[in-house]
């Protein structure tokens, strides 16, 4: 996607940590912002550093000039967050922009038979991770009085439907923290940013069932998801509008879908 030149001066030299960035949404993002400019800071992390390690030398061999950091960090481990940030290198420590976008969910079966440290996985993943990260890198934005923080949130924060009891509320409550915390920055240039997307076909689903194929499979049959590129499009387009410009929500569907469990399946 092209976004012009105002758009890419808008990033120039910026710093930006994004979170999950092993593959899906993640992975997209990174390449979609050194598409709109390569001269720009990345930290990547996630818990597998062999698929950072890939990335990063993909993106400095395609966007010569691009500085990337690469950096296991498992935000459900609130302990590893601090540590994370101490050893960030200080060429790298003063961070624009933070994508918030690590996040999983485990099964789809009706809350009777959930495991109750699954939902206590999802939600050190997908809530308290989020804010501890966001924690962290407040305070240097606020130091600045600039710069953004985005969060993946999802439908099934907005629309909850049943067997998701758990992913539901942990994605509501990522939205509320980010509509709270806009009010709180109301009087900074600090933007507040929730992408919550409905039907994309990553590897989201399969690790959901715990790597069986078919139950994921299953997910998106007889549908034309979205692919992560169309999210990592739509949050670079928010994240290079004027800073006085705050695309506070985007909720993105593929065509055939009008709510979580609302699609389209095409007959055969």
């Amino acid at each position: 996607m092209s976004y012009g030149k105002a758009a890419a001066e808008r990033i120039e030299n910026q710093t930006f940590l994004i979170t999950g960035c092993s593959s899906g949404i993640g992975e997209a993002t990174c390449l979609e912002l050194a598409e709109a400019n390569p001269n720009i800071k990345l930290i990547i992390t996630a818990r597998r550093k062999d698929k950072l390690d890939e990335l990063k030398t993909k993106l400095e061999k395609e966007y010569p000039g691009i500085k990337v950091l690469s950096a296991s960090l498992d935000v459900s481990d609130l302990k590893s967050i601090d540590e994370f940030f101490k050893n960030i290198p200080s060429d790298f420590a003063d961070i624009d922009v933070l994508i918030n976008n690590a996040g999983l969910a485990i099964g789809q079966d009706e809350f009777v038979n959930t495991e109750v440290e699954d939902a206590e996985l999802v939600f050190q993943t997908n809530v308290l991770g989020s804010i501890a990260v966001t924690k962290k890198v407040l305070p240097l934005l606020k130091k600045k009085n600039t710069g953004t923080i985005v969060f993946i949130g999802s439908i099934a924060g907005i629309v909850p439907y049943d067997k998701g009891s758990i992913y539901c509320a942990s994605k509501a409550a990522i939205k509320s923290f980010s509509d709270s915390l806009r009010k709180e920055l109301i009087s900074t240039k600090i933007r507040v940013i929730l992408n919550s997307p409905g039907a994309v076909e990553t590897n989201f689903s399969l690790v959901r069932f715990k790597g069986d194929k078919a139950k994921s499979d299953a997910v998106y049959d007889k549908t034309e998801p979205l692919i992560a590129s169309d999210i990592a499009e739509s949050l670079v387009f928010s994240i290079t509008r004027r800073q006085n410009v705050v695309i506070a929500e985007t909720l993105i569907f593929p065509n055939h879908q009008a709510s979580p469990f609302h699609y389209y399946r095409k007959q055969d």
